[in-house]
């Protein structure tokens, strides 16, 4: 079957959700996913729920504190928006629920609005066993090349 084309092909808007709850709560996506579910059909009846299309894209929840990332169609990020404010529990524990940003793209929501910065790295050189030897370099973190693998080391190795 062929992909449709670019022009015809859905698109796509990701809320940044947090979450808040008493320490002890049980919350999963699952519960969470249904929870959005119900209040969009109360909200905004079938049809309009189906046209939002509101589905849970990840999810991390631990210790009463959690975040969401939620993808509706373009053009329904009012209605969704609107959508998790009326959420007030999840499966029977009491929830915060708040919109931290809106992105096009997973990688810029979570970048800009979840905390997951994007790692960064680069390339030097470092004398290891005598050797001048090529270097990746990503966040405090070496791997050194030597031969045809690497060998792991930090940058306190080599200061």
């Amino acid at each position: 079957m062929k992909h449709l084309p670019k022009h015809i092909r859905p698109h796509w808007r990701y809320l940044a959700v947090g979450l808040e709850a008493w320490p002890d709560a049980n919350i999963d996506r699952r519960s969470f996913q249904r929870s959005i579910w119900f209040a969009a059909q109360n909200l905004l009846g079938d049809a309009g729920s189906a046209d939002a299309d509101l589905t849970v894209f990840s999810f991390d929840f631990e210790d009463g504190d959690g975040e969401a990332l939620v993808r509706v169609r373009r053009g329904h990020t009012d209605e969704a928006r609107a959508v998790l404010a009326c959420i007030d529990d999840v499966h029977g524990d009491s929830v915060g629920v708040f919109v931290r940003g809106i992105s096009g793209t997973v990688r810029g929501c979570e970048e800009k609005y979840l905390g997951r910065q994007r790692e960064v790295s680069g390339e030097r050189s470092v004398v290891f066993a005598d050797e001048t030897r090529p270097a990746i370099t990503r966040d405090g973190a070496l791997d050194i090349q030597v031969d045809d693998s690497f060998v792991g080391a930090t940058e306190l190795d080599f200061e």
